[in-house]
């Protein structure tokens, strides 16, 4: 049924102002949040307890939020295990978990905030993002009953996941993610049945969500870049910077320079386990970030972004890689290649010896590239260029392909 002329200029009114809403930058933030952890313990503390020590974490994030806010941030990312840490078992982490329903159920917790029982952090949460209008991400822990019907449900009657969650300027509960690729050491949580590519549209772009070690795998991450076309990822994260590789900034700008998309990581900050690097990155290189292992201290990130980076004049152009690594020549040092180990894979190396050059190091029909100048290196310290091209299987869970 068509509109009536009477309704033809209240329509285009509410076409142009939806067109005026959506904007082609918008301002990011992401935290870097020094954890408050709770006392190493494998006895549960009580539910006030838990909530206590949650509180004094949203307490910090909360003037993140507003200082973010304060500074035109449509939107702030804060970190994974940021509202309660990690040390946990299975049993210690449950008074910490909540109900998060699905985002279908049109739920702002600020408002009505006993409607799926007890939820005080996600009230809190949406709160904070109504108050300041501004879109708030963060980490917490979900619990889904379940009964002996279900062949996979745990002795204890219960699902655990760690849990990514969006709200919107109203403090509207817009996204909810459940961690697919957990680390080998999260054991307190259950891996989802299936794997969920979770995106949510705002007025600056599309926006899709993954956590910390999913970024390894196709899916979410590939996925949600090349078949939901998403225009930004949204990234709580807790990295460890480990060499020889998997050192934050490095990776994350690379990643979002690879899939030319916009990433907002927003990793914790625990020097003890090196825990540090979050950054705001565009495909042309990173807008802004930060990586401290002189202080404890969090840090807040603010940048502009294109929100159609794909579109952005600034966006490099897309790259056959497969059709770029055929025609480089290849300068293979034979003499200095030799074979090693990391995480119980055989890697081909070769090393670099000299201050500039160019390397390539193949294994199998996987070739590695690299031109390069070193800016400093020290006589006890040598770099080399690895590749490896195979399955591989971690704790007999899942495959990482490298």
């Amino acid at each position: 049924m068509l509109p009536s002329r009477a309704l033809l200029p209240a329509v285009v009114f509410a076409l142009a102002a939806l067109q005026a809403l959506a904007s082609d930058t918008f301002i990011a933030a992401v935290y870097e949040h020094a954890v408050i952890l709770p006392d190493p313990t494998e006895e549960p503390v009580s539910p006030d307890d838990a909530l206590a020590l949650m509180n004094k974490n949203m307490d910090v994030l909360e003037g993140a939020i507003q200082e973010a806010a304060q500074k035109g941030a449509h939107i702030i990312v804060t970190p994974e295990d940021g509202i309660y840490g990690w040390r946990f078992t299975r049993e210690s982490i449950y008074p910490y978990l909540e109900d998060i329903p699905d985002p279908a159920v049109n739920w702002i917790p600020c408002t009505d905030p006993s409607r799926f029982g007890r939820a005080p952090v996600q009230e809190r949460l949406s709160c904070m993002a109504r108050n300041n209008s501004i879109y708030v991400v963060a980490n917490i822990g979900d619990k889904k009953p379940c009964d002996s019907s279900d062949p996979k449900c745990p002795r204890d009657g219960r699902y655990q996941y760690n849990t990514d969650v969006v709200f919107d300027t109203q403090g509207k509960l817009v996204a909810r993610y459940h961690k697919y690729n957990l680390f080998v050491v999260e054991s307190q949580f259950n891996y989802p049945k299936e794997p969920e590519a979770v995106t949510f549209e705002t007025p600056f772009g599309k926006f899709g969500i993954f956590t910390c070690f999913d970024i390894l795998f196709y899916e979410p991450a590939v996925v949600l870049v090349s078949k939901m076309q998403v225009d930004t990822v949204l990234f709580p994260t807790a990295w460890m910077n480990l060499l020889p590789f998997l050192t934050a900034v490095e990776f994350h700008s690379a990643w979002a320079m690879g899939m030319r998309v916009n990433v907002l990581a927003a990793n914790t900050h625990n020097t003890s386990i090196e825990m540090t690097g979050s950054g705001i990155y565009a495909p042309a290189g990173a807008r802004t970030c930060s990586y401290n292992m002189k202080t404890e201290d969090g840090h807040l990130l603010i940048a502009e972004l294109d929100a159609h980076p794909r579109l952005s004049p600034a966006c490099p152009p897309a790259v056959s890689w497969n059709s770029y690594a055929l025609s480089v020549e290849r300068f293979s040092q034979k003499d200095h290649e030799f074979r090693g180990i990391i995480f119980e894979d055989p890697f081909t190396f070769t090393e670099l010896t000299k201050p500039e050059g160019n390397l390539t190091v193949c294994q199998k029909d996987l070739c590695c590239h690299l031109s390069y100048k070193m800016a400093e290196k020290r006589d006890d310290e040598v770099y080399v260029l690895g590749a490896f091209d195979d399955l591989h299987v971690v704790e007999g869970q899942y495959y990482l392909q490298v």
